[in-house]
């Protein structure tokens, strides 16, 4: 099994630690992983987006145009990256960020409010956790106590504090099911 997932929003949200830490969980459960980050000049604000492919078998190319996943921190990267989604793929939708609907009717959607869980849950730097606990509960990739062991070994020093509430965020967003296309 093959999963390509594209993860879009502002520099800032945690989009590209998102991406990392997937690629690190599934190198950590003997998966094989590709992740390119993609980010504009400006260090928050600007646009940032990664991919990630988590295979059982070989990666031809790390290159993904159709993937089976959108993780969209925000509107500029739903309206940009909305109509790439595999038929059957899967949108998680950060809807503290986004006020549309998506236009698609043949992919399964997680419109959550990422940015307002994040906050109640004490840190709205946990809204990228919030969101990958949504994917994961969404989507067969990895399991969530994979990520989990992956922020363990790899959350830098300076958040180490913050652990119990990355996985709080994680738990809190495998709450939220998907609708649509089966």
């Amino acid at each position: 099994m093959q999963t390509e997932i594209l993860i879009a929003g502002f520099g800032g949200q945690g989009v590209l630690f998102a991406g990392q830490l997937l690629a690190y969980a599934g190198m950590e459960n003997d998966k094989q992983v590709t992740w390119i980050p993609s980010y504009g000049p400006e260090m928050r604000g600007g646009t940032a987006n990664c991919t990630v492919i988590v295979s059982d078998d070989e990666i031809g190319s790390p290159l993904v145009r159709h993937p089976k996943v959108l993780m969209a921190f925000n509107l500029p990267s739903l309206d940009k990256y909305e109509s790439t989604v595999a038929e059957g793929g899967l949108l998680v939708i950060n809807s503290s960020m986004v006020e549309r609907s998506t236009d698609r009717n043949n992919v399964r959607v997680v419109a959550l409010p990422a940015n307002d869980e994040a906050e109640a849950l004490g840190d709205k730097r946990l809204t990228n956790m919030v969101m990958l606990g949504a994917m994961l509960a969404n989507q067969n990739v990895l399991p969530i106590e994979a990520l989990e062991k992956a922020l363990e070994n790899h959350i830098p020093d300076r958040h180490r504090k913050l652990l119990p509430l990355n996985i709080k965020a994680l738990r809190k967003g495998a709450e939220f099911k998907a609708v649509g296309v089966k």
